[in-house]
């Protein structure tokens, strides 16, 4: 399948670019390079634009006879978010709006939106299914809740069938270890712990420690790059025959903050500072999905299940780039 990948030159969209060419299929990337890198697009075929250029999308679509599309180009930090809210109605909203358009304008039906567990909010119970509520709490969660929706009333039309992945924590590094993690600058966690690991910052930063988990701090779930890639290709396979697919993407098992720094501890064979500091407002105790929807109706099965050895591939990768990607 000829299948147009935007945001395809930033962390998940490089992975899954690289992931369906290894399954034969033809990945076109369109990209404007603000949070991407391009050198790690290998080499795919690549249009540099943005998604607010609407004829763009049109000749692209057009151009490469474009059978279906994956949107990774949003914006995604929350705090930039809570400080930015235009800025992250426009992108991730108004330009999600733009890219179906284009597709209506095309008769291109087929999408796979990058979505997040962030539209959940503060979820009341634990593990998340896809049926809690959907209250979120921060721009962020709320332009992907709308953009959501969008797709949902677009696809009651009859011209979009489109799957909403609802992703947890992404990380590890991908396709072979050569495709990790290099945000600029870098918030999440894993990456975070391995820079102080590295001597690359002077310590890790510990939000709370007195939460009601079993070593007071919070605890989340990671999914690595290549199984969340693998539920993206399960997911567009069935778009042939469902107009709308909703599912949650996570392990399902949760690790704490003090045990994923003393897993990079472990793996990396080093030691480093730790600072405890005050909990960040809004923070949840616990955040850990259940994806058993995705595993009973698209058949999914997750390969890194153990953190040690998710943490492995995004320290093969650092250690590889200790820079980051030479854009």
């Amino acid at each position: 399948m000829r299948v147009l990948v935007c945001g395809g030159a930033g962390y998940i969209g490089s992975n899954m670019t690289a992931m369906l060419a290894c399954e034969g299929h033809e990945p076109v990337v369109f990209d404007n390079l603000g949070k991407g890198h391009k050198t790690a697009l290998g080499k795919a075929q690549f249009v540099e634009g943005d998604l607010a250029d609407y004829q763009l999308l049109v000749e692209t679509l057009k151009k490469y006879n474009i059978e279906a599309v994956m949107h990774f180009a949003a914006f995604i930090e929350v705090g930039e978010s809570v400080e930015q809210p235009l800025r992250y109605y426009h992108n991730n909203v108004c330009n999600t709006q733009t890219v179906l358009a284009a597709m209506e304008e095309t008769k291109v039906n087929k999408f796979v939106f990058s979505s997040t567990a962030a539209v959940y909010g503060m979820p009341e119970t634990v593990p998340i299914t896809e049926d809690l509520p959907r209250k979120p709490i921060n721009p962020y969660g709320q332009t992907k809740w709308a953009s959501e929706r969008m797709c949902h009333w677009q696809s009651q039309t009859g011209k979009l069938n489109y799957a909403a992945l609802r992703y947890f924590n992404a990380c590890g590094a991908g396709n072979n270890c050569t495709l990790g993690e290099d945000h600029r600058p870098e918030s999440h966690l894993i990456p975070l712990i391995i820079q102080a690991a590295m001597g690359k910052r002077p310590d890790i930063k510990i939000y709370g420690t007195d939460y009601p988990t079993s070593d007071g701090t919070c605890i989340r779930d990671y999914i690595h790059i290549e199984d969340l890639c693998t539920a993206h290709l399960l997911a567009l396979n069935k778009l042939d025959t469902n107009s709308e697919l909703i599912y949650n993407l996570g392990n399902g098992k949760g690790y704490s903050v003090k045990e994923v720094i003393e897993t990079v501890k472990k793996v990396s064979g080093k030691d480093f500072k730790v600072t405890q500091t005050p909990r960040r407002p809004g923070d949840p105790p616990v955040l850990t999905s259940d994806a058993a929807k995705a595993r009973k109706e698209l058949g999914w099965k997750t390969k890194f299940v153990e953190l040690e050895k998710i943490v492995s591939t995004a320290w093969q990768w650092h250690n590889e780039y200790p820079d980051g990607y030479p854009d």
